[in-house]
């Protein structure tokens, strides 16, 4: 996905809040260029240096930049349509709409609501009495959003796209990933220091006594080492044959005999399931062997804190603070809270969001915008077409299915053509833990619906006013929801091309194709399946050249002494570097670089580049930063833009790069792969 950075930030599809009268308007490239900055040496503290030197991160925000700041017009239409709603329901979308933003906003029930709202659940964990049991409250609480054990999920068989499979993976952990419990670096130690103190302060607002809620908490944390000294790091994740073991449910109960597979699955809602496929083996063997060496005690404080955990924000005010104390301020470096209205539209963002996108887009996107986007795919994908072509390193029946995979690959722009049906979610004047929980049911139904009937492939994985997209390998589509080609304070129509194909052509829609042929794209086939269509040789001079990139990534350090993991970013750097070249590939197609006529004093081609740099414009909490490179995939902001920008010649020739510059890497040592 192109725009995570570690997490979603969403906003608008086209800005509208400019009258035709006002006077003309600042240039945005040329406006944040910090010219005391050499292009040739940091290019994003070029391009990007004049608002990071003027901006600083609000209490509230983790990261700050160009997202936030078309986000921050986007909660303000998503506010109006919401209180629209409440005033003139006109709609069973807008009475759910209404419903859901009402009890949101009631925070006079959250001083006084206790944990007997769920009592259901609460009764549920304190009535096990074996392994079977615990197995049985498992299933039931992941139905309503509560992770624990282990992770599981539906989606579309890896080697059957046709298919809807039923998957399982590695979970159950309450901080961010296995490396928080072993890493030794100061940031991280300190984290960990502060997750069982948290963990015990979240089971005593639960009702527990301080020492037995120490005692637990420490028990606690030691439960989730082990899941976690049995979990894959992150770039071994990234696999996509390694993490595709597929099993007969009874095959795999033999392996796992303590977890009875048919009655989890069936309190799960699922019926008949003849075979799964497992990401990580290993971590249900160990599980496994966890579930009868652990006590059940343990397991059902586990269970509880989780339980706490996932919901208590909803509840009550107390676990609300804790909650954000530990993961905004300890973890992610925050100072204040969001203001409530906003958190309320996040977490509807997740709950009904595609609903909210069917009031939205009669609002915010228009046919003219909708038709540029789909255009510029066309050019950038006869772009990847004519690179293809002339490779000299691949043989010509790779080519072939190469240039046949992309002529199949789908493109979706700005919205679905069909919409969710969401009048089974039992959204309603209720208590708003409720109404959290009716949409993760509705989720978790939603899915499991799926089995055993056709894909859908014009399904659509997020809403049409997000600020991101992706490439479904499974697929073969690109998915470009309206709100990823905004530029905040700017009509569409304001854009010019060279802004534009660098904006949203380069960072967007080059970086999403590319990304069906990078080290995992590249993997599955024109159908969507995870094929192997290489030849040996051509695999093996695909892998060499993407050791270049991983090379030069692993020698960026963002923060403390934390450096860029290579291997686990190398399929967003290779779409990034992907995305660049063939935007600028497109762009040199066009007039306007043809005229070469300067606006606020760049030529169209520095604009190119400036115009890719602004779609990073962004300034990171030390905290976010250091999570991110634990965690993530994506490398962070500002490598995002000078790592492609150091293999792509037009760049050198544009910026007129030579050796002696920071920024310069001999011919020999550029990455070339598309």
């Amino acid at each position: 996905m192109k725009k995570i950075i570690f997490l979603f930030i969403i906003f608008a599809a086209v800005y509208a809040g400019c009258k035709s009268n006002q006077k003309v308007k600042t240039d945005i490239l040329a406006a944040d260029i910090d010219s005391t900055v050499r292009p040739q040496d940091d290019f994003f503290d070029y391009a990007n240096g004049a608002w990071l030197k003027k901006n600083e991160i609000p209490g509230d925000e983790t990261i700050w930049g160009i997202g936030n700041l078309a986000d921050s017009e986007l909660y303000e239409r998503k506010r109006t349509i919401n209180e629209n709603a409440v005033k003139n329901p006109q709609s069973d979308i807008a009475k759910k709409i209404a419903a859901f933003w009402k009890t949101g906003m009631d925070t006079a029930s959250l001083e006084t609501q206790t944990t007997s709202i769920l009592q259901p659940q609460l009764d549920l964990i304190d009535s096990i009495k074996d392994v079977k049991t615990l197995l049985s409250a498992s299933a039931a609480l992941d139905k309503i959003g509560v992770g624990n054990l282990f992770g599981s999920y539906v989606g579309q068989d890896d080697k059957n796209s046709d298919a809807e499979a039923f998957g399982l993976y590695q979970g159950g952990l309450g901080l961010p990933n296995r490396d928080y419990y072993f890493n030794t670096d100061a940031r991280t130690t300190k984290i960990r220091n502060a997750y069982i103190p948290h963990i015990q302060k979240i089971l005593t607002i639960g009702g527990e006594d301080s020492v037995a809620a120490k005692n637990n908490a420490q028990q606690i944390f030691d439960l989730e080492k082990q899941l976690a000294a049995s979990s894959r790091k992150l770039a071994d994740l990234r696999d996509p044959y390694k993490n595709y073991n597929k099993f007969s449910v009874n095959d795999f109960s033999k392996k796992t005999p303590q977890i009875d597979w048919n009655t989890w699955l069936q309190i799960t809602g699922i019926n008949h399931l003849d075979s799964l496929i497992v990401g990580q083996p290993e971590f249900f063997t160990s599980l496994n062997k966890e579930l009868a060496s652990i006590s059940l005690n343990v397991w059902k404080e586990y269970l509880k804190y989780h339980l706490f955990s996932s919901l208590g924000t909803f509840v009550n005010t107390k676990f609300d603070k804790e909650n954000f104390d530990f993961s905004g301020k300890i973890i992610n470096g925050l100072t204040s809270q969001k203001p409530r209205w906003k958190r309320v539209l996040d977490w509807e963002e997740g709950s009904v969001g595609e609903a909210l996108g069917q009031l939205f887009v009669k609002e915010y996107f228009n046919e003219t915008a909708k038709k540029r986007y789909s255009d510029m795919v066309e050019n950038i994908r006869a772009a990847l077409k004519e690179r293809i072509e002339k490779l000299d390193w691949m043989s010509d029946s790779t080519k072939q299915k190469a240039l046949y995979k992309l002529s199949k690959m789908k493109k979706k722009v700005g919205y679905p053509d069909k919409w969710k049906d969401f009048s089974a979610m039992d959204i309603k004047e209720q208590p708003f833990v409720k109404n959290i929980i009716a949409a993760n049911i509705w989720w978790h139904n939603y899915d499991i619906n799926k089995l055993g009937k056709p894909v859908d492939r014009d399904e659509w994985n997020m809403t049409p006013q997000t600020y991101n997209a992706y490439y479904n390998s499974s697929n073969n589509e690109i998915v470009l929801p309206a709100g990823i080609f905004t530029v905040p304070g700017f009509r569409d129509e304001e854009l010019d091309d060279a802004l534009v194909f660098g904006y949203a052509g380069a960072s967007t829609i080059g970086h999403e194709m590319t990304h069906g042929f990078d080290d995992q794209g590249r993997q599955y086939d024109a159908a969507g399946n995870l094929k192997s269509w290489w030849t040996k040789e051509d695999e093996a001079q695909f892998n060499k050249r993407a050791d270049f990139i991983i090379r030069q990534f692993n020698g960026f350090n963002p923060v403390d002494t934390l450096h860029i993991n290579g291997a686990a970013t190398t399929g967003e750097n290779i779409a990034d570097l992907g995305g660049v070249l063939l935007g600028w590939d497109a762009f040199t197609k066009t007039q306007t670089y043809k005229d070469n006529k300067t606006i606020a004093g760049l030529t169209p081609a520095q604009r190119y580049f400036l115009g890719y740099a602004l779609g990073w414009l962004y300034k990171e909490r030390p905290e976010v930063l250091a999570r991110q490179l634990m965690t993530d995939v994506h490398s962070p902001a500002k490598y995002r833009v000078i790592g492609p920008f150091e293999n792509v010649d037009a760049f050198y020739q544009t910026y007129n790069i030579k050796p002696g510059d920071k920024m310069y890497i001999a011919d020999s040592a550029r990455v070339r792969i598309w």
